[in-house]
């Protein structure tokens, strides 16, 4: 009865119920103490999973966008940095976002922009923080991306979810239509699926917005594993599809992959309009292919052209000259040496070659890619290094560098600084 016991407690913390053992056997739908004596083991579990679930749907209250985060979530009160995101409005703003806290359970989202192409960063402006100390599980917001859509509207997508993972999580949006504002407006978030997202959407030729959602083939940590059952035909990439330029969302597709992990999975359509998905796992990158626009997908594989990567995250992307572009560990495309180092590679035939190789990071701890173009060609691409204690950094480049290996470009620029974390450092 000893885990019955700890359960229940975390239910009267969070209903608030400082009352007397009397007061609380008169409430209705309680159960009184010689009640839970009678229930046998099977009673006891379906009890415990009823409680979690309900202590979960704390997850599902809409957090709040804050927009005036300063001081309290300055520079110099933070101890900890993790990469996210980054993006480029239709103004020429650059966003990028990141966690602060911990990659645990104590995380929450952080973003600043600039508006002198990456040079100089803004204080943090935009908070989405789902901690309270009224909780006695943590509520966590650990995953997001900015994506400006075509219509220029940028989209912050981001999960919400109780205790790292609870078995279900929650992929939430909030949107902006003024992002070069001095003083942007946030949408109310509004949660899409369950679930997390860590990498852009993407535009088909036909005109459908495809999200690549994923919800953990691990069924929850801690005290929330299983309590889901009913989600883990889910389990997997979830691929969700809008028809209505991003009024709704439904679910088209799942694909699970074998030794999995946080999928982050990214997806790029091939000029004969066959979709291709990349995803992290275990065992570095897999791959799956669509020929129904996401609808159904292959069964995984490694990648043919034999793209070797840590069991960390990648960025791949079509630019707007039709080449794909790679972001991965390692300083060559068959081989890495873990999480150091970044290269940038091209490719012109739909990733059955590759070309290029541009080092855009020479330092050992580096982690977490993500890109975005602007209008004139030039690559953004932000990430951590020495994550924890060590900053937020971003590379600026061109395609003609990727292809000779090396900066010529005068306007590229690489290891500068979006943010550091200073409390620790005063």
């Amino acid at each position: 009865m000893r885990k019955l016991t700890g359960i229940l407690l975390v239910m009267f913390a969070i209903s608030g119920m400082a009352q007397s053992n009397k007061n609380l056997q008169h409430r209705p739908n309680r159960k009184s103490e010689s009640e839970f004596q009678k229930l046998n083991p099977e009673e006891i579990k379906r009890y415990e999973n009823k409680v979690m679930r309900q202590v979960a749907d704390l997850a599902l209250i809409p957090p709040e966008i804050n927009t005036s985060p300063l001081p309290n979530y300055d520079y110099d009160t933070q101890d900890y940095v993790m990469a996210l995101t980054i993006e480029r409005t239709v103004k020429g703003r650059i966003w990028s976002a990141w966690i602060g806290g911990c990659d645990c359970p104590s995380a929450f989202l952080i973003a600043a922009s600039s508006d002198d192409n990456g040079e100089t960063w803004s204080k943090p402006r935009l908070v989405i923080d789902g901690r309270s100390p009224s909780l006695p599980i943590p509520r966590t917001v650990i995953i997001g991306n900015f994506w400006s859509d075509p219509l220029g509207k940028l989209w912050l997508f981001f999960d919400q979810t109780m205790n790292h993972f609870d078995g279900r999580s929650g992929l939430w949006a909030t949107v902006c239509e003024n992002p070069d504002s001095e003083n942007p407006v946030w949408s109310k978030p509004k949660r899409i699926w369950h679930g997390s997202m860590l990498n852009k959407p993407v535009v088909l030729s036909t005109g459908e917005w495809l999200l690549p959602s994923y919800l953990l083939q691990n069924k929850g940590f801690g005290v929330f594993n299983g309590i889901f059952p009913e989600l883990d035909p889910y389990r997997g990439v979830n691929v969700l599809v809008s028809k209505d330029q991003g009024k709704s969302w439904q679910l088209l597709g799942i694909r699970s992959f074998p030794n999995p992990d946080w999928h982050e999975a990214m997806i790029v359509e091939k000029k004969d309009g066959q979709l291709w998905m990349m995803a992290r796992t275990g065992k570095g990158i897999m791959e799956s292919f669509s020929s129904d626009k996401g609808a159904t997908w292959s069964e995984p594989a490694s990648t043919a052209a034999n793209i070797q990567n840590p069991n960390s995250r990648f960025f791949f992307r079509r630019l707007a000259s039709g080449r794909l572009l790679l972001i991965k560990n390692g300083k060559e495309l068959h081989q890495h040496p873990g999480r150091n180092y970044f290269s940038a590679w091209l490719s012109e035939d739909d990733g059955k070659t590759w070309k290029g190789g541009l080092v855009i990071d020479d330092r050992e701890r580096v982690t977490y890619p993500d890109g975005c173009q602007a209008p004139d060609g030039t690559i953004y691409v932000t990430y951590d290094h020495n994550r924890g204690p060590g900053e937020i950094a971003i590379a600026r480049f061109t395609e003609e560098d990727i292809l000779a290996g090396k900066i010529e470009s005068p306007q590229s620029k690489l290891q500068m600084i979006i943010s550091r974390p200073l409390k620790n450092k005063k």
